[in-house]
């Protein structure tokens, strides 16, 4: 008998970009408008995840962990005994409007000026998009630090964003120091370093409910962010890998995570065996379709929007459904 896997009830953010989609389509059920995100698996103090049901009900997954700092695997428990933390942290976002145009330090300009935070490289996989739905992805071309700061100050800085089109399914890899944003229309599952560590470059002049405009962190914005052109991003080569009643495919491996989008489609009787080794936890993100895992005579049913904490050393755990995950290695 292995670890058991944990439904996570996820916090939510209030940000002035957000829509309703979260609650509407992934049936969060947070009482709050604008939802903006939600934060699935999170040891964050910004936004922490709590457990649903079973044994720990009600307590935070930081909680969990602290108790029991093997559920995180053999490469990050010696290093976290005393205050546990994952290493990234997994977000659903709805831009129903634009996000600020921004960027993220890498671990070494956060942990020296930022109190010894982690930095930010993350990942966005598009849920959905709208027809003409884009992003920002870099700059069009290379500039200098004065040359950013001009164009800050005098309004023009959009003429040197580099803008994309964006469509469902599309994944990308968005590496600390690179500029970016969310377009309107476009919702995201995102996966990231366990840091919220935000710089504003840009806000579109837009003011909250009190009338006040974003705060902008334009110094260290230019302190971080790559100011050479980026190449337009492709999508990467993606190889479907069937078993019988699972494929599963690579969307994205880096040095702070690795993600595969896996689906089941199970008959009556058949299931997929699914598990963490003892190394490190796993999650699953389920972006569409529902199901149950069974396990110890045991079993979770899981619907589009649920978030799973899978412990390393975790029991052998039968999936059984048809849907759609993030399969998320820690």
């Amino acid at each position: 008998m292995g670890n058991k896997p944990m439904m996570l009830r996820p916090s939510g953010k209030d940000y002035l970009w957000g829509g309703r989609r979260l609650n509407d389509e992934f049936e969060k059920n947070i009482d709050m408008y604008p939802l903006a995100e939600t934060w699935e698996c999170s040891t964050h103090p910004d936004g922490p995840s709590y457990v649903c049901g079973g044994m720990y009900d009600g307590k935070t997954l930081k909680e969990v962990l602290r108790e029991h700092p093997e559920y995180m695997g053999t490469h990050l428990t010696r290093e976290n005994v005393e205050d546990p933390e994952l290493p990234i942290l997994i977000k659903f976002i709805d831009a129903d409007k634009d996000l600020s145009v921004q960027v993220h330090p890498d671990d070494e300009y956060a942990k020296e000026h930022e109190g010894g935070q982690r930095g930010k490289t993350e990942m966005w996989y598009v849920l959905d998009a709208t027809r003409d739905a884009r992003l920002i992805y870099g700059l069009n071309r290379n500039m200098t630090r004065n040359e950013m700061k001009r164009a800050i100050d005098n309004g023009t800085l959009t003429r040197y964003l580099q803008s994309v089109p964006v469509k469902k399914d599309d994944v990308f890899f968005v590496e600390a120091g690179i500029i970016h944003a969310i377009g309107e229309g476009v919702l995201v599952a995102e996966i990231q370093e366990n840091s919220n560590l935000t710089y504003r470059l840009y806000d579109y002049d837009r003011v909250d409910r009190a009338g006040n405009k974003r705060e902008l962190h334009i110094d260290r914005s230019l302190d971080v962010a790559k100011l050479t052109q980026e190449s337009e991003p492709r999508q990467p080569l993606r190889v479907l890998k069937y078993r019988q009643g699972v494929a599963s495919e690579l969307l994205c491996r880096c040095r702070y995570f690795e993600v595969y989008r896996m689906l089941i489609n199970t008959e009556r009787r058949q299931t997929v065996t699914y598990m963490a080794d003892g190394v490190s936890f796993r999650v699953l993100l389920c972006v569409n379709g529902c199901g149950t895992i069974t396990y110890d005579n045991e079993s979770l049913n899981f619907y589009k929007g649920d978030c799973i904490f899978v412990p390393a050393d975790s029991a052998t755990l039968k999936l059984h459904g048809q849907a759609q995950f993030l399969d998320i290695h820690g």
